[in-house]
């Protein structure tokens, strides 16, 4: 079994709860794409977020999408 990491990375124009959980998924489902991923193939995903953004947890977008096995971790930078 291969072990990978990839990165993405996004911004939104306002913290608002929508426009984050939008621009987190869409930046899940464009690396999954990209890197030609299966929700099976994702062991965790870490969301990380500037002090600016407290409207929601990013990881909850994962969750919206069906990663309900993954683990999923928020942290502010």
């Amino acid at each position: 079994m291969a072990l990978r990491a990839v990165r993405g990375a996004t911004q939104v124009t306002a913290d608002d709860r929508e426009v984050v959980l939008a621009a987190s998924r869409e930046l899940v489902e464009k690396v999954m794409a990209e890197n030609g991923l299966a929700q099976d193939d994702v062991v965790s995903i870490v969301f990380t977020a500037t002090r600016d953004i407290v409207s929601v947890a990013p990881a909850l977008a994962a969750r919206q999408l069906g990663f309900h096995e993954v683990a999923l971790i928020c942290a502010q930078e």
